[in-house]
């Protein structure tokens, strides 16, 4: 049944998807890669909306632990509403967009660039006005995607933010684990969690929790969750949500935990207990807890991970938001392209 939407059988071409990205790419990656050795640049500032946005928080976690260099993301509305300028000498751009058409993504970009920032664009349109704006334009191979939620677009950023650090820092672990990741986006695509689906059709709020490397990928699945299953979902920070939001948990509150193989994991074990000590119905990808409903995961860099999960988690949504009786290729309210001001 799955098999019939677009969702699915998009998100099903991601690891042939990375597979062509990265021989595509070797080149133009290498020459990137010493384009930003020379630059040396001070901060990164990320630009993005949706799916690329959560792109663009795994990036802000691999360029930090990997480089001196400060990642921070744009605010588009100080551009394209406020009409302000930041001093972005000596700085990376790091635009992010499935289409390279957003009017405000377009501003931020334009601005940053007259104030001095290295732009470059990852983009799945090679011909959009982004790629047109950029002084390095990365293609993500993706292509159509006509399914409303981002999917395969989603796991081609990622591949392209690991490929564009390796090349930067000139790193062979991460260059080796990068290559490594097609054959395992197949593996992951054929996981079972479909464990998931009897908590969570019910539901009707749930938190989405995982830290560092895995952050982006807790956002991309909440948002997810809302577009194609109509299922009211919060990301978090594992850290965050021990504050404020943990007032809100109550006996089988659903709870989904992303867990890489780092040292971010023992604390997400020990959250995932004290939420099943409140009585919450715990979902845990990476990782063993008593109480949790573990659901199977591919160990590899903890670089790479993330985005096995989310393939995944792909393959879940997309059941998931049939057996909720939604259409995930057309959510309500909802297009492709979201032309933000």
């Amino acid at each position: 049944m799955n098999v019939e939407t677009r969702m699915y059988r998009e998100a099903a071409q991601a690891a042939d998807v990375v597979r062509t990205q990265i021989g595509a790419n070797a080149d133009a990656m290498r020459q990137l890669g010493a384009a930003l050795r020379e630059l040396s640049p001070r901060v990164v500032v990320t630009g993005a909306r949706g799916s690329s946005d959560h792109a663009a928080t795994y990036a802000k976690y691999l360029i930090e632990t990997h480089t001196n260099a400060l990642t921070s993301s744009a605010a588009p509305s100080l551009s394209s509403v406020y009409d302000t300028r930041t001093d972005l000498r000596d700085a990376l751009f790091l635009a992010i967009s499935q289409s390279g058409k957003s009017p405000d993504l377009l501003a931020t970009v334009a601005s940053a660039k007259a104030s001095g920032a290295y732009i470059v664009a990852l983009c799945n349109s090679p011909g959009s006005p982004l790629a047109q704006i950029a002084h390095h334009a990365i293609d993500l191979h993706a292509g159509p995607e006509t399914s409303v939620a981002a999917t395969k677009s989603y796991i081609a950023s990622l591949s392209a933010i690991v490929h564009l650090l390796a090349s930067w820092i000139e790193s062979e672990e991460l260059l080796t684990a990068l290559r490594q990741a097609p054959a395992l986006l197949d593996q992951s695509w054929s996981l079972d969690w479909n464990l998931a689906i009897p908590l969570l059709q019910p539901a009707v709020n749930l938190f989405v929790v995982a830290r560092g490397f895995g952050l982006g990928i807790a956002q991309e699945a909440a948002l997810k969750f809302k577009e194609t299953c109509g299922l009211h979902a919060e990301a978090f920070s594992a850290a965050e949500v021990q504050h404020g939001p943990m007032a809100l948990v109550r006996r089988g509150f659903p709870v989904l935990a992303f867990s890489q193989s780092d040292d971010t994991r023992a604390g997400i074990e020990t959250l995932a207990q004290d939420f099943i000590s409140r009585g919450a119905n715990v979902l845990l990808a990476g990782g063993r807890t008593a109480g949790a409903i573990t659901l199977p995961v591919i160990a590899t860099h903890p670089v790479i991970e993330p985005m096995l999960m989310i393939q995944s988690f792909y393959r879940m949504a997309a059941s998931l938001a049939l057996a909720r009786g939604c259409n995930p290729d057309v959510p309500p309210h909802l297009r492709k392209i979201t032309e933000t001001l």
